[in-house]
């Protein structure tokens, strides 16, 4: 697919800064910015820039100083020409810039439309159009670091294989049931599937797991503390982000709603989520609290039991347990500095004293880092599709387990093709069949 009419948008955020930078792409790039231009462009060398001045072609005003950087298709990022223009970052001049290229005939671009282009025109494909986005928003140096690895394309290297693996399989399968006359192909049967298929299995779940844990990397860890009212859960969350954050008093019932907070630990960020006690009580407003933390809980990826060291465990303490029962927890006791009992995991978060639940926490996701070091799909799109592929392939698995035709097994097979094949590229531009048929000659 090739777009044809020229696009423009400012490529910087919109406020007052040292420099702005509005954008061109298409066909007529060179000609409208030649149109506003002091310069001529079109003799220019790509990837260079140009020092001039920006006019008003409609009274020949000057408009700004600028820079313009000039980058000739295809090697650019949209595969089109590209024009950039460098100006002052006022936002008056900046938008005043991009008005007047629109005037002569650009179309503002709609959000996303540059990487969008580079995408349609196969400059990248579609799970490194999602990593741009990850990149600039990445909220720490780990995810900025997972991101920019799949930029480079790290995604495609990862399921590649298995798409070719599939594709081999697929292609044999349709030679022996279409072709049977030709005695010099490998004749492949449920015998020779069952292995492959295991083992591509086995590939594609290890690739599903590590995936998982580096959006634990990317998004931090949803984490909420939980426990009866006045037991320490707004200590802890104080503690834990070194910060007065949360209201911390002996009266129960204190915290009415959800306080939240961010911490980066060694190996995991945490996003902190301290709810309101869970008790039975009249308040209308301490009632809807608990609401939210029982939604919270619904949500949380980790939840932390707080218990009471200096008292006895009660029914509420019971109850605790069993709504977390299941869930990914850690059980501490807190007030350890006025109980004279030992517990597995205790601390003491009025003295700050929180270094064992940290020391807990870090184990507990210290063997998600490998993300770090190794590709893995970038969001829970492309897990979808992936775990889209694996129960296909696991359908074929069984498919052969009940010695079921070859032919039959083809169409798990290029179901999970289609799924993970998705990842990349969701319009199917390219048919299944024709990708075989590029891979597979039968005119010997």
């Amino acid at each position: 697919m090739q777009l044809t009419d020229t696009i423009a948008a400012i490529s910087t955020a919109l406020s007052e800064s040292a420099i702005s930078i509005i954008r061109l792409s298409g066909t007529e790039a060179f000609n409208i910015a030649e149109s506003v231009f002091s310069k001529s462009l079109k003799d220019k060398q790509s990837h260079t820039v140009h020092y001039g001045f920006i006019f008003d072609p409609s009274d020949q005003s000057i408009v700004d100083e600028v820079l313009v950087t000039i980058f000739k298709a295809p090697k650019t990022f949209t595969t089109e020409d590209i024009v950039e223009i460098n100006c002052h970052g006022g936002v008056v001049i900046t938008q005043r810039i991009l008005s007047i290229l629109l005037g002569q005939g650009a179309r503002l671009a709609n959000p996303g439309e540059f990487t969008q282009r580079a995408y349609l025109h196969g400059r990248i494909d579609l799970s490194q159009a999602e990593s741009i986005v990850d990149l600039i928003q990445a909220p720490s140096i780990d995810s900025a670091a997972l991101a920019i690895s799949q930029v480079r394309g790290s995604i495609k290297k990862l399921i590649q294989p298995l798409l070719d693996e599939l594709l081999s399989m697929i292609a044999h399968i349709e030679v022996n049931i279409d072709y049977p006359e030709y005695d010099d192909v490998i004749q492949l049967t449920q015998k020779d599937i069952y292995p492959r298929a295991k083992d591509w299995l086995q590939q594609l779940n290890e690739i599903i797991s590590l995936s998982r844990s580096g959006q634990i990397v990317k998004e931090g860890v949803k984490t909420v503390i939980l426990g009866k009212p006045n037991v320490g859960k707004s200590s802890i969350l104080n503690a834990l982000l070194e910060e007065e954050k949360a209201i911390v008093t002996d009266v129960a019932g204190t915290t009415r709603d959800l306080v939240e907070g961010w911490i980066r630990l060694k190996n995991v960020t945490l996003h902190l989520i301290d709810t309101a006690g869970l008790r039975e009580t009249e308040d209308k407003v301490e009632r809807i609290g608990i609401e939210k933390s029982k939604k919270a809980l619904e949500e949380a990826d980790l939840a932390i039991v707080v218990l009471d060291a200096s008292a006895q465990k009660d029914d509420q303490d019971d109850y605790l347990l069993e709504i977390t029962e299941g869930k990914q927890r850690i059980i501490v006791y807190n007030k350890s500095d006025v109980s004279d009992k030992e517990y597995p995991l205790q601390i003491s978060a009025l003295n700050q004293d929180i270094e064992p639940l940290i020391l807990t926490i870090e184990q507990m996701f210290a063997h998600h880092q490998i993300a770090l070091s190794q590709p893995t799909l970038s969001n829970q799109r492309q897990i979808g599709c992936a775990i889209s592929a694996f129960q296909s392939m696991k359908s074929a698995i069984e498919a052969i387990e009940y010695d079921m035709e070859v032919d039959l097994i083809t169409i798990d097979l290029q179901s999970a093709y289609q799924s993970l094949q998705n990842i990349l590229q969701t319009e199917g531009e390219t048919s299944l069949i024709d990708a075989i048929f590029s891979r597979f000659c039968l005119g010997k």
